[in-house]
């Protein structure tokens, strides 16, 4: 019988000590240190999943030159839904431990529910339940219209230990944990959905991956701030983290990429939620791009670059004379930091003062601008609000500011440009060196600094 040593641990945040105490040093958090017992002889991941194979718990590992790693095209595999496929990196790496994560009803359970059944044709698939009975599964799958229903194994469990038993019985080569904070592991003592836990848990399922090539898709929760819940490590175990979430009007859902070591880690698709389950949006710019057929001013439209494609989005901005000593400067997707850098560039070099009136920026559908590239489209909507000097809707706006008001061109400028001329714009006011090539059905309006784009507005909007 293996020699034991006793273990301390935080319920909270995993962190292990040599002896109790009453108060964890890492989280400073009471009374949340718990005793258990581990083999002397095993790991803490090992000792997971040690019932599961034994070639999992006691493979013996050989070191290698690096140069002598047989380098290996790893085949994916089709989840079933191509644009699942695209954010993924052109499909699912075979053992892959994916994270997808997302508000409650955001629809994470109905797309791996879709996937799974696609899956399912060609691959032994198995849908873990820790949350919901196999009878509320069946149904689901039912009423979503599952494809080969009758190929999908499931089962309700939530001990890690036994969800490895069942993948190693029915030689699964595709797997669903629904989900992450449900499932236990037997040497740790804490409740499920600790920190602890789930970071046991998700080591146990990660190992057991790499070394039997089963593909996991996990499905983990979100707390109050929108970030994973759980550990941080649970977001370095994984290959991938995915957030599902739904636009401002709850009509459509975002499938974001965090990381992916085997793709973009910047890409994003969108669904359609309907009672049949997720609908694929192929043309996600005209979720934002509609607008009334009035033009209004303080609108301009921008592109920007979502991992391999354009996204058109509409950028709106009000000014509006201040009531108070300090003016207001508010947005909603867009950083206010670069807002006050237009402001100040607007004022110095365009001779537009702007420091006692309010102003606001949005942009519309809930969609976070991170990149630079719209700073141009945000300064013309300000700048038209100002003047109350509507942009036309067939005009599209991109480029960088520099604080010297220069106007600096955008990465892949003509693939954006192209995605316009798709969507019915004639015209682009662009950085010079994004006109470096035509684009049939567009007129391309180049400038180098903020003088020219004022002038380019003025031809535009009169």
């Amino acid at each position: 019988m293996a020699k034991t040593k006793r273990a301390y641990v935080c319920s909270e945040c995993g962190a292990d000590f040599p002896r109790w105490q009453g108060q964890c040093s890492a989280c400073a958090a009471w009374n949340t240190i718990t005793e258990f017992t581990i083999p002397k002889t095993r790991s803490a991941i090992g000792a997971g999943a040690q019932s599961a194979t034994s070639s999992y718990a006691g493979a013996a590992t050989k070191i290698q030159k690096l140069s002598e790693v047989e380098s290996k095209d790893l085949p994916r595999f089709g989840s079933g839904i191509s644009e699942l496929d695209r954010v993924l990196g052109g499909g699912i790496v075979p053992g892959s431990v994916l994270l997808l994560c997302g508000d409650p009803g955001a629809g994470k359970s109905t797309l791996l529910l879709q996937s799974i059944g696609s899956v399912a044709a060609e691959k032994s698939a198995l849908y873990v339940s820790g949350e919901e009975s196999i009878h509320q599964i069946s149904q689901r799958a039912k009423r979503l219209g599952t494809q080969n229903i009758d190929k999908i194994n499931v089962v309700a469990e939530t001990s890690v230990e036994q969800v490895l038993n069942h993948v190693t019985q029915q030689k699964a080569e595709f797997v669903i944990i629904d989900s992450i904070q449900t499932m236990t592991v037997a040497h740790n003592e804490s409740a499920a959905g600790s920190p602890s836990q789930v970071k046991e848990s998700a080591a146990a399922l990660t190992r057991f991956a790499k070394t039997e090539g089963v593909t996991f898709m996990i499905v983990g929760h979100i707390n109050k701030d929108s970030n994973v819940a759980g550990p941080m490590q649970l977001i370095h175990i994984v290959d991938g983290l995915f957030a599902l979430s739904s636009t401002s009007d709850e009509k459509f859902r975002v499938l974001r990429t965090s990381k992916n070591r085997f793709g973009a880690d910047s890409e994003s698709c969108f669904f359609a939620m309907t009672e049949t389950g997720m609908k694929q949006v192929k043309n996600p710019s005209a979720i934002f791009l509609s607008r009334s057929n009035k033009n209004h001013a303080g609108s301009a439209c921008t592109t920007l670059w979502e991992g391999t494609r354009p996204l058109l989005v509409e950028v709106q901005a009000l000014c509006n004379n201040s009531v108070t000593e300090n003016p207001r400067r508010l947005t909603v997707g867009y950083d206010s930091n670069r807002l006050a850098m237009s402001i100040a560039v607007l004022a110095r070099h365009g001779g537009v003062m702007l420091s006692d009136m309010d102003i606001f920026v949005n942009c519309v559908g809930g969609i976070k601008i991170d990149e630079t590239s719209a700073d141009l489209a945000v300064l013309l909507a300000i700048f038209s609000s100002f003047k109350n000097a509507p942009i036309p809707q067939d005009v599209l706006v991109f480029g960088e500011i520099g604080l010297n008001a220069d106007i600096r061109p955008a990465a892949n400028g003509i693939e954006r440009i192209r995605e316009a001329a798709k969507q019915g714009f004639t015209r682009a006011i662009v950085p010079k060196a994004n006109a470096s090539r035509k684009v049939n059905g567009i007129e391309i309006i180049a400038v180098e600094d903020l003088q020219e784009a004022l002038t380019a507005f003025e031809q535009v909007a009169l």
